[in-house]
């Protein structure tokens, strides 16, 4: 009997085993083939990658190490995933090569023979986990994307040391077949489920039938497309997070179920209870159990499970009640659902709602929460500590592991802004914090294909046990590495912006565009901006001194174009200052001059720099969405939810501008107009000697917005215009002004 036992554990283990060098051979080969996507089949032939799990040490911390190249030697790149290989393959490029990979195009330019790496480099990361997104990316960014643009993403992910992620495509598709089960109607679940540019926060409670309903297709499309991006993201390691029951049920559950225990919650975001008011199922309730579980079920049964699972009850929303044992008990729910079909499942939360309503969220209310799932299987989302962190007033939530994250970004703005110092000495404070259970680094932006100097560093950081020694250094030869050339202009432009938009420090820092020029105008507008306009300007006149020698460069002409728009968008608010100051002095003739450059010159021209490169078209926005249509009907249903989610956001502006972008067509069709009617009114006030109406104005300018989100006109989603010589025109009619001070 023994000799069975030893001889079946024996057994186990060797198929144990088996299966890790499958893993292991799994993920190696898929290292391989993002290296030949990455640089081509030649170039990638002279790198060799392997993963060995035996690399890591004892605590199981993803490790590299490379070695060889040289003359006619191949570059060895061995880690301990298939993550800490693209890890390391990446650091490789970066430090020994001059490379730089990122959103808006990579600089790849190998230098021959490859860099020998001096006696071999190895590098154990700090952080068990690397975690990237936010709920909210899912809708912001990668709402209408196809798999070519999932493939590139995953990669990049790969290459940052990312292993922990959201995949949550595809859940409305389980879902709908969970309410089918359940006793609901099509229709029911057809006007429950929100348009696909709203589905982020359809997922949080937070909405519900707006910009709906979900086309048939679109499930089918999802569950592929979820499919696919698991495979890959298992192929290199990674854990894919799934999501979870959170609570929130669809008001037709009522129908079926009468004597159901259900609190219908208050309203979110403007909305009426049309669209919010999302109804919550008691934690007590016997049928909360057998929805979770369903779900759950059914998702794994159709994805399989890494055992991770993000679910959010009370996201940006007050809950029924501040009594400790309800939300005891509402948590205690999500999890043991979760666990009814996954024993070893662990809960990842996002910790922005202690963030968010800090007054309802006392010491008692957030230790109910963190205490009701046991220890080490709730793994919590510090979600903005670069500025706002929730870990050091909640004694390191309460010995739950944490993440510390970076925000960055709000509603995918568009906008230079960053808090580069808080960033890099976030992380390594968060670690040395008495009793600390910090578990790792994330990037959690609303919006991403912006800033892209903010998440390189954050990046590294994931694999740093310090900070950057020496930022300006840094970002010096970051700007070396996005050009493939070291050149003193650009580098001196980059040191001026970290010192200045990049400097962001303190609460206050919010990584969300509030300029004049995104927002419906007032004369009550804020444009005191946390940095001096003149390093903006100045960096402007410095990375235009590049231009001789970098203006091959696709990164280079991106950059000429971001730090273009925003020096305008710096003049539109000196001019909007100029026109205040005009209005209230009852002064008609400046007013009149300075309103007639900001609607009438400097807009148009913002537009036409911006349509010089194809990352900032509103045609490409929008060819997106279209895209993803199996019909003429559903591309101009896509389109309109696209349209909706840039601008009013709801059907009354509920939230109005929040995901503003500068993109051209956008500025040229909807911000132009709005400027412009404010202008003619303001005069017009000035004139009749009237006070200024701006409930008036706020009804016209919602006319002129739902005539643009209801249009149906089509716009280039190819570049037009050279941008250097846009660029350079508006810097010579502008930058002397600023000089001489008269605007």
């Amino acid at each position: 009997m023994e000799a069975a036992a030893v001889a079946a554990a024996l057994g186990f283990l060797l198929l144990a085993v088996a299966s890790a060098s499958r893993d292991e051979a799994r993920e190696a080969e898929a290292v391989r083939a993002l290296l030949a996507r990455l640089l081509g089949p030649g170039p990638a032939a002279s790198f060799s990658v392997s993963v060995a799990r035996a690399l890591a040490p004892e605590s199981g911390l993803d490790t590299y190490r490379l070695s060889g190249g040289g003359a006619g030697a191949r570059v060895q790149v061995l880690g301990s995933s298939g993550v800490a290989a693209a890890a390391g393959l990446h650091r490789y490029l970066r430090d020994f090569c001059g490379c730089h990979v990122a959103w808006s195009g990579s600089q790849l330019h190998l230098p021959q023979p490859l860099p020998a790496v001096p006696e071999g480099l190895t590098e154990v990361t700090p952080n068990r986990y690397r975690y990237y997104q936010n709920v909210c990316t899912q809708s912001y960014s990668f709402v209408w994307w196809d798999w070519a643009r999932w493939e590139q993403e995953i990669d990049w992910m790969a290459l940052n040391g990312i292993n922990l992620a959201l995949a949550w495509s595809g859940q409305e598709a389980i879902w709908q077949r969970v309410y089918l089960a359940l006793g609901l109607t099509q229709s029911e679940i057809d006007e429950y489920f929100s348009g696909p540019a709203f589905l982020a926060w359809g997922r949080m409670g937070n909405l519900h039938t707006w910009g709906g309903p979900l086309p048939h297709s679109w499930h089918l499309k999802q569950l592929y497309l979820q499919h696919r991006i698991l495979d890959r993201m298992r192929s290199f390691g990674m854990i894919p997070v799934l999501p979870a029951f959170a609570g929130h049920v669809p008001k037709a559950i009522t129908r079926v179920f009468p004597r159901v225990n259900v609190t219908q919650m208050g309203s979110w975001g403007h909305f009426n209870c049309s669209y919010s008011c999302s109804f919550l199922l008691a934690p007590e309730d016997p049928l909360f159990p057998i929805v979770g579980s369903l779900f759950l079920r059914e998702l794994t049964k159709e994805f399989g499970t890494d055992h991770i699972y993000g679910a959010d009850t009370f996201n940006e929303m007050q809950p029924p009640s501040s009594e400790p044992s309800y939300l005891a008990a509402a948590t205690a729910a999500v999890y043991k659902a979760m666990i009814a079909v996954d024993p070893d499942a662990v809960w990842l939360l996002q910790g922005w709602l202690f963030q968010h309503q800090p007054q309802f969220w006392g010491p008692a209310q957030v230790e109910a929460v963190l205490r009701a799932v046991p220890r080490g299987r709730l793994l919590v989302l510090d979600l903005f500590a670069e500025s706002q962190p929730v870990y050091i007033r909640t004694a390191s939530f309460q010995g739950q592991p944490f993440i510390w994250c970076m925000l960055h970004n709000f509603g995918g703005n568009h906008g230079l802004f960053g808090a580069l110092e808080a960033v890099n000495q976030g992380p390594a404070a968060g670690r040395l914090f008495p009793n600390s259970t910090m578990v790792g680094t994330g990037m959690a932006p609303e919006g991403i294909g912006q800033n892209e100097v903010v998440y390189a560093l954050m990046a590294e950081l994931g694999w740093r046990k310090d900070p950057v020694t020496d930022l300006e250094a840094w970002v010096t030869s970051f700007a070396a590495r996005r050009y493939g050339v070291s050149h003193e202009g650009a580098e001196a432009a980059w040191r001026l912006l970290l010192r200045s938009v990049y400097n962001c420090s303190g609460e206050a820092c919010s990584g969300h565009n509030r300029s004049p020029l995104v927002k419906r105008p007032s004369l009550q507008m804020v444009t005191t901006v946390w940095y001096n306009r003149s390093d903006v300007f100045e960096a402007w006149r410095l990375l235009l001194t590049a231009t001789p020698t970098l203006a091959t460069s696709p990164s280079f002409r991106y950059d000429l174009v971001d730090i273009t728009r925003q020096a305008v968008q710096e003049l539109v608010s000196l001019y909007y200052e100029e026109v205040r100051t005009a209005y209230l002095n009852k002064e008609l003739v400046p007013l009149l001059r300075a309103a007639g450059i900001l609607a009438y010159e400097l807009l148009p021209s913002l537009d036409s720099i911006l349509a010089s490169d194809g990352h900032f078209l509103l045609g490409s926005w929008l060819e997106q969405a279209r895209a993803a249509a199996v019909s003429e009907a559903e591309a101009h249903f896509y389109e309109q939810n696209s349209r909706y989610q840039l601008t009013l956001w709801g059907p009354e502006g509920n939230i109005l501008d929040y995901a503003n972008k500068q993109l051209a067509g956008l500025v040229a069709d909807y911000y132009t107009p709005r400027w412009q009617l404010f202008m003619e009114m303001l005069a017009d006030s000035l004139v009749q000697s009237t006070p200024f109406q701006q409930h008036q104005f706020d009804k016209n300018a919602f006319q002129l917005e739902q005539t643009f989100v209801l249009n149906t006109r089509r716009y280039p989603s190819q570049p037009q215009g050279d941008t250097v010589d846009l660029a350079k025109k508006l810097f010579l009619k502008y930058y002397p002004r600023w000089v001489a001070g008269s605007l």
